[in-house]
């Protein structure tokens, strides 16, 4: 079973595949933690890991002088009783005190997992997928029960963490500070590794010693944001892509967000993840509850791959949800970078035909389709046609969309109003805001406040009507500012701090209702391109715009930062135009296509100006991905080759399951004069078996029979390539033939 309980050594061990985690209470009552790693046969022993001493300076309970909460490993602490390094919660009681002292009460194991109400959560499906262990804690002073719990899933090293309070007293209390895990480590040299960026330039990989202190990720920004993302990873200095322990917690969770890792003086570390404390309270009234996030928790004994591979797995399987999860994404054509704002019904339809030409899937009408939107300065909020644009509706132009033999999709921003617009003259009321206090602005535009339900009920009523006005297939859901400001004229004084807590659960609200609503819609989330990546919106979107650079090279290496958690199959990436509109970039045809196919794949440009030999390049490339790439891009296994934060190229390659098929892309960033060739080695493939190889770099060339190579060849001498310009690529395409001669 995956969860064993020693009730007479009170060992708590939770075991997955690979891994263990293993709990204990002490005598006086405190859950401690033991161990997570590698798998054990657990015994009574491991109890030697728990401190019996004291040290100067580290302060003992008065029931017990070698009992120091600063030194115990613990698995949710308090700050207050002598421990004082950082703690997992904090909460002010009615008697002006935050001192909090919970004890063992009882606990539960029960098959499967329960869903969390209000909030995006892992679904195991069938209760044999997991098993699911209940620790209940109690504060006899303030009554208040602190409840955490587990879940292990029995085909992956994951352990999902959330915690509940509730106010069993007849006072009101505040929580001050949430997390939903914190794991305490024995000495031992840890490299922490994070996501940090910016907007256009997301998730870069930042690996960093931990050295006595704290290393901190957090986002105050009210989503997620391009800055950070909800993600840390511990790992052993040694920790490569293939060999090395890896210990990695990442957030299901869309706003602020807090992750950190902290050694102390005598080289103990603890991590912690939840919702950032920062301007956030909670008013708990007696008996009601509060509920944190889900935080997953990932462990591999193979290195960063293997950690990937989980994350990757965990999320297509158990976060996703509904029929997108196992069709194709269609492959897309949006109109955004083509027109901007200036474009006519005409040209929107001359895009369409073109794309129909290269039998591209669906169209997507982006920002500027309603109200007087000719800018970003007015109109969000009035989800009506421009009928200068659109003379004949949006219904109208999606049936002749349709009749091009393309779906239809279209672009909105439902958390965002413009003061120029009908809606913030009827409701100034319902944007986040403070009294006395003047508004922060961005992209010209002010925030919906989306705590209240009066303006989460408006949201889901426009957008329905909008959504059943055409025969709507995908929407892509924009969110292009900052949050600031943040109050609501709808909660109480004493509430004012939940405003950014409750503005996610109102987005979570309004989602939770459209996707059941219109489950044939695939929505994509976006945010300023890739400032909301993260599980809370998977599990409602199951695709997110990753950056708003198109630049092919920029791109190439956010899309790479991004797989470290997220698969493939949760980013789109589209071809754009040259010079490159972010970057001025001048970037090959064949590079922009190979980056792109490396994800949900479409374009981003005038469609109809193509030149008749990119026409037909295009063509290929559409035709390609079809009928080889796609399937390993939404269900195979990604593996990173080259690093591009490290390197002057980057390489990457697709998989099925059984290795039976792969394709292997190589982008060079940079090159020099009379460059070296470049050997790239190839991973997990049978080293006795052949594999048939296909240049496909330049579809229009990939002709012939290809060559026919050793699987230990591959993986030990590699494929080469010979880097000639900036922006060079290489593409392979490998199939499995048959055991080698030697073998037969």
């Amino acid at each position: 079973m995956p969860i064993e309980v020693d009730l007479h050594n009170k060992i708590f061990h939770l075991s997955s595949r690979n891994s263990s985690y293993v709990m204990a209470l002490t005598s006086q009552g405190y859950l401690a933690h033991l161990y997570w790693g590698k798998r054990l046969a657990v015994s009574p022993a491991l109890l030697r890991v728990l401190p019996s001493m004291s040290r100067p300076f580290s302060l003992t309970r008065e029931q017990d002088s070698l009992l120091s909460l600063d030194l115990l490993p613990q698995e949710y602490p308090g700050f207050g009783h002598g421990d004082m390094r950082a703690p997992a919660y904090q909460v002010l009681l009615s008697d002006g005190t935050t001192i909090i002292d919970p004890k063992y009460q009882r606990h539960r194991v029960v098959a499967g997992k329960r869903d969390l109400a209000a909030l995006p959560h892992i679904r195991v499906g069938s209760p044999d997928n997991a098993e699911t262990l209940e620790m209940e804690l109690k504060d006899a002073y303030s009554q208040l029960q602190i409840t955490l719990v587990y879940t292990v899933l029995t085909d992956l090293d994951v352990i999902v963490r959330s915690v509940s309070f509730v106010n069993h007293s007849r006072n009101s209390m505040r929580l001050l500070r949430a997390l939903s895990s914190t794991v305490d480590f024995l000495e031992q040299s840890w490299e922490i590794i994070s996501l940090p960026g910016a907007w256009g330039r997301e998730r870069s990989i930042q690996r960093n010693s931990l050295a006595q202190g704290i290393i901190s990720v957090e986002s105050r920004r009210g989503t997620s944001s391009h800055q950070a993302n909800p993600f840390l990873a511990m790992v052993s200095p040694d920790t490569t892509e293939e060999r090395g322990e890896v210990f990695a917690f990442n957030l299901v969770y869309s706003g602020n967000f807090l992750a950190f890792c902290e050694r102390d003086q005598y080289s103990q570390v603890r991590s912690g993840i939840g919702i950032n404390p920062l301007d956030f309270s909670w008013l708990l009234e007696p008996r009601e509850t509060f509920q944190t996030p889900e935080a997953v928790m990932v462990y591999s004994d193979k290195g960063l791959e293997k950690m990937s591979w989980t994350f990757h797995t965990l999320y297509r399987h158990h976060l996703n949800q509904g029929q997108w999860q196992h069709l194709d994404r269609p492959i897309l054509i949006n109109n955004w970078e083509a027109t901007y704002f200036s474009f006519t019904e005409e040209k929107l339809l001359e895009i369409a035909r073109a794309a129909s030409n290269l039998e591209i899937e669906m169209f997507v009408l982006d920002d500027g389709w309603f109200g007087e939107r000719d800018n970003d300065r007015k109109s969000l909020g009035d989800y009506e046609a421009n009928s200068g644009k659109l003379p004949h509706g949006l219904g109208v132009l999606a049936e002749q969309v349709k009749q091009q033999g393309l779906t239809f999709g279209l672009w909105v921003e439902p958390e965002m109003v413009s003061q120029d617009s009908d809606l913030y003259r009827q409701h100034p009321d319902w944007c986040l805001q403070v009294p006395h206090r003047s508004s922060s602005w961005g992209r010209n535009q002010l925030v919906l406040d989306l705590s209240r339900p009066d303006v989460q009920n408006w949201i889901i009523e426009i957008l329905s009507k909008v959504f059943q006005r055409a025969d709507i297939a995908y929407v892509k859901w924009d969110m292009n500012r900052s949050l600031s400001e943040m109050g609501s004229s709808s909660l109480p004084k004493e509430r004012r701090q939940e405003t950014s807590h409750r503005y996610v659960l109102g987005l979570y609200h309004i989602l939770d209702v459209l996707t059941g609503l219109f489950p044939k819609i695939l929505f994509e989330g976006c945010s300023g391109g890739g400032g909301r990546f993260d599980p809370g919106i998977l599990y409602y979107m199951p695709q997110i715009w990753t950056s708003d650079t198109t630049d092919a090279a920029e791109r190439a290496k956010i899309q790479y930062g991004t797989s470290l958690i997220y698969p493939p199959a949760a980013m789109t990436a589209h071809v754009s135009g040259v010079p490159n509109h972010q970057l001025g970039r001048i970037t090959p045809w064949d590079a922009r296509h190979w980056i792109a196919m490396s994800a949900n794949f479409g374009y981003e440009l005038d469609l109809a100006e193509l030149t008749s030999n990119e026409k037909t390049q295009a063509a290929q490339y559409i035709h390609f991905y079809k009928n080889t790439l796609r399937k390993l891009v939404q269900w195979g296994e990604f593996s990173r080759l080259q690093d591009p934060f490290t390197t002057n190229g980057m390489s990457w390659m697709f998989s099925d399951s059984e290795r039976n098929e792969m394709v292997v892309v190589y982008l060079s960033l940079r090159t020099e004069a009379n460059p070296n060739r470049t050997w790239i080695k190839l991973r997990h493939l049978n080293p006795d078996f052949l594999y048939r190889i296909k240049d496909c770099s330049r579809q229009q060339e990939s002709t012939g029979s290809g060559e026919v190579l050793r699987g230990d060849e591959l993986m030990n001498v590699g494929l080469c390539v010979w880097p000639r310009y900036d922006g060079f690529t290489q593409a392979w395409h490998l199939v499995r033939e048959s055991l080698a001669m030697s073998q037969v």
